[in-house]
């Protein structure tokens, strides 16, 4: 089953177009989304969850049309976009005791039990948390209602080395089961080599590449100079790539 179909998205700025933007993500998988600052990942996410209305385009979610069936899908959503600085004064019981008024499966003893394995103190207040614990605390709100596909706009950004890991040790064992897939934007290109399993490039607003990851490096090992002694890696695929136009 594809927990996500993305079918030619199309969102038109005066300065900016995303155009065109296809790709899938099958259940279980965890894919990451590649490109510089400005490429259009933050559109893409947002245009798949109907924050920004895209212009055109069909999105597929868990087999489902959407937007056609927002209410429902969201129910077996977990998203993650920019963190929660807004409530950085709030105690996280006072978050969540909001936040289980949206979910009609949601199911206490599960998120009691995410607390614990996270480490999480329910009566502290967002501020006092790392920016690592801070996105364990909402991957908990998302598990704790089912949630089958997660979504996060740079989730690793600006964490150590550890906290980045652990993170990503996470995401591998929430897939492992292959009920739950993960889709995930970043710039960290090491990230991607220890967790994901796909690779989707956005340039400039459009899909330079989707594929899985080890057909995805194979396709730019073309990219490779006389001087170069081993493969490509993704980082410096990207790096490459940025520097000229290129079209695969």
């Amino acid at each position: 089953m594809t927990a996500l179909r993305v079918e030619k998205l199309t969102k038109r700025y005066p300065k900016f177009t995303l155009e065109g933007v296809s790709f899938s993500l099958e259940r279980g998988g965890i894919m990451g989304l590649i490109g510089k600052n400005g490429a259009g990942k933050s559109t893409t996410l947002k245009s798949i969850l109907n924050l920004i209305p895209p212009d055109s385009g069909e999105i597929e979610l868990l087999g489902r049309p959407f937007p056609e069936n927002e209410l429902a899908c969201r129910q077996r959503l977990g998203v993650v976009l920019g963190g929660i600085d807004f409530y950085r004064h709030k105690r996280l019981s006072a978050i969540t005791r909001v936040t289980r008024r949206f979910y009609r499966d949601w199911d206490q003893g599960a998120y009691e039990r995410y607390l614990a394995e996270f480490g999480l103190d329910e009566e502290k207040k967002v501020r006092e948390l790392s920016a690592g614990m801070r996105v364990k605390y909402l991957v908990a709100l998302a598990l704790s209602h089912g949630a089958e596909l997660l979504i996060f706009d740079e989730p690793t950004s600006g964490l150590d080395p550890v906290s980045r890991d652990e993170l990503l040790e996470l995401f591998r064992a929430l897939a492992a089961g292959g009920e739950r897939s993960i889709l995930f934007s970043t710039h960290i290109t090491s990230d991607l080599e220890k967790c994901a399993g796909g690779i989707t490039y956005i340039k400039d607003g459009a899909v330079l590449m989707s594929a899985e990851k080890d057909a995805f490096i194979r396709s730019f090992q073309h990219l490779r100079t006389p001087e170069d002694t081993a493969p490509l890696s993704l980082e410096e695929i990207m790096v490459r790539t940025e520097r000229r136009s290129f079209h695969v």
